[in-house]
């Protein structure tokens, strides 16, 4: 009977993580998000701003609003190549930086290599390029469906499922699953590399440039995959991470080839959605809050005068 209420109380701990509970002795200064430029998030493949009231962000920009951060969240197409999707970004990031100044872009998955399109397009509009589990090298997942005769049913089922995606949250853009795979594969990638390679590492698994144009670069990823019984997203996480062999990975994006600017971390026990709190802040017990490392490093840029 003891071991039954000690498994049930893990449980329920497990879904409803510490830091959430413990919000009555929050001591957070209420300006520590307070950056200079306002905070811009790009979302990644099948990423979208909100459906039906649920964040693709779940819960981040409210809690960088809460402490004094400016926060925009755009949509770009859920599938497309990388510069698409930057073109996509462009009249947005235009918009806002016409009002700031200058826009903070933290792009999530294929959101990191699309934000920094606009950082080697228009330097001038941004103060900061932040990736989270992005595939800046590629994705040995991408390698393993592009090309391959699974290719055709796979693009099928994703456009068809991007395509939802778009409706749902009125996006407005056609979408290319084919095109989105060729952008993440290792060639694509490098090939996006060559035009815009400010921040990449020049090493196998080390760090690149800090700031080039202007413009600040940082990035963080997970090297965990099955972080919590209780999120069903788990078990097709657990199935891509395959593809990686023996390679540390968050499900689909390598622990080195996440590495972009200054590393900030690239071993969290988060997997690809734990990065962005999904599935509905189901995260692991045994690690930090995705939504306080987004806070963390609003007070990075903030204290960098960005």
């Amino acid at each position: 009977m003891k071991l039954w209420i000690q498994a049930l109380a893990l449980a329920l701990t497990v879904a409803w993580s510490a830091p959430s509970a413990a919000w009555w002795w929050d001591s957070t200064p209420s300006n520590y998000t307070d950056t200079r430029y306002p905070v811009v998030l790009v979302h990644g493949m099948f990423g979208f701003d909100s459906i039906a009231g649920v964040d693709y962000w779940y819960g981040v920009a409210e809690d960088l609003r809460k402490y004094g951060a400016d926060v925009y969240t755009t949509q770009v197409p859920a599938l497309d190549s990388t510069i698409a999707r930057g073109e996509a970004l462009l009249p947005q990031v235009q918009a806002i930086a016409a009002v700031h100044g200058k826009v903070n872009l933290i792009g999530h998955s294929h959101g990191g290599p699309t934000a920094r399109y606009i950082a080697r397009v228009r330097p001038d509009l941004v103060a900061s390029v932040t990736s989270v589990g992005s595939p800046h090298k590629g994705s040995p997942v991408a390698d393993l469906i592009y090309g391959s005769p699974a290719e055709s049913l796979a693009a099928n089922l994703g456009n068809a499922l991007g395509g939802l995606i778009d409706l749902l949250s009125g996006g407005g853009y056609n979408q290319d699953l084919r095109s989105s795979l060729q952008s993440l594969t290792t060639q694509g990638s490098a090939e996006f590399n060559n035009f815009a390679p400010a921040g990449i590492p020049t090493t196998a698994c080390g760090e690149g440039a800090y700031s080039a144009n202007g413009v600040r670069f940082y990035s963080w990823g997970g090297t965990g995959v099955l972080t919590n019984v209780l999120d069903p997203s788990d078990a097709l996480l657990g199935t891509t991470s395959l593809a990686f062999g023996f390679s540390q990975n968050d499900g689909l994006v390598g622990r080195c080839s996440s590495r972009f600017g200054k590393v900030i971390r690239d071993n969290y026990f988060m997997n690809h959605l734990d990065e962005v709190n999904q599935a509905l802040g189901l995260h692991s017990l045994f690690e930090t809050d995705p939504k306080a490392v987004f806070k963390q490093h609003a007070n990075r840029l903030r204290n960098a005068g960005l």
